[in-house]
């Protein structure tokens, strides 16, 4: 049991991107964001007083005798590395976004982890092991180019808005076969074709240069479909199979 108040961590888990209405705004921060940050980094890892003062959320873990602290908010410490976190196994809840990281391999050690946000990095990739608990995860705002092996077997919700996506053919249903919602605003794809998730009930994929909705048809559980700024001219994709439809941004 945690002792702390059950919506602390529900606020920390909520997804802001959800539907708002900052897509233009966004992929200009994302691009200004790119150009100041090409010069090579000084060092500054993430330290023990960072997690001190970061540090939260009481809770009993292993046989239920022992506790230890779950939540850590590092957000916007200027750090470049955060390989200390190596040793935190019991933390549940993770913030490192508004950071210079470029790599959050770190992380792999944190089985227990349910929620991570990495928002703001300078991430070209995501260097994540498959984490058996992991449900929540946003990467907005970074610079990733491919979603080349990414697995995460319990994971519902993946946010990789306003980055250098030209598609997500390496995200693959069958390692992330639990995923309902993702967020794709502000890429760069031309085409929805490679989304090849079955499961997905919400996409958002505002701000991207898609000319088309072919490919989506078999996208049967979707309940919610945002795709304004985009380029497309024709209806063309929808399927009579997709009943579950009820929200359409174009």
């Amino acid at each position: 049991r945690c002792l702390a108040a059950m919506s602390d961590e529900e606020e920390f888990a909520e997804s802001p991107l959800e539907g708002s209405d900052e897509d233009e705004a966004g992929a200009d921060a994302t691009q200004e964001a790119d150009e100041d940050d090409n010069e090579d980094l000084p060092p500054n890892p993430l330290t023990e007083e960072h997690i001190k003062e970061g540090i939260s959320l009481l809770c009993k873990v292993g046989n239920g005798i022992s506790h230890a602290y779950v939540k850590l908010d590092v957000r916007d410490k200027q750090v470049t590395e955060i390989n200390i976190l190596n040793c935190y196994v019991h933390l549940r809840y993770v913030d490192v976004s508004e950071n210079m990281l470029r790599d959050v391999s770190p992380l792999n050690n944190l089985t227990h982890l349910l929620t991570l946000k990495a928002e703001n990095n300078l991430l070209q990739s995501i260097q994540l092991s498959p984490l058996p608990y992991l449900q929540s995860a946003s990467f907005a705002h970074n610079r990733i180019s491919t979603l080349e092996g990414f697995a995460q077997p319990l994971l519902e919700k993946l946010n990789v808005s306003f980055n250098h996506l030209t598609d997500v053919s390496g995200l693959q249903s069958e390692k992330v076969p639990n995923l309902h919602l993702l967020e794709l605003r502000g890429n760069r794809l031309e085409s929805l074709e490679t989304v090849r998730l079955p499961t997905l009930k919400k996409l958002y994929a505002a701000a991207n240069s898609i000319g088309s909705l072919e490919g989506i048809d078999h996208m049967t559980r979707l309940t919610t479909l945002h795709v304004r700024d985009n380029k497309i001219a024709l209806l063309d994709g929808f399927s009579e199979k997709m009943i579950a439809l009820q929200y359409l941004n174009m």
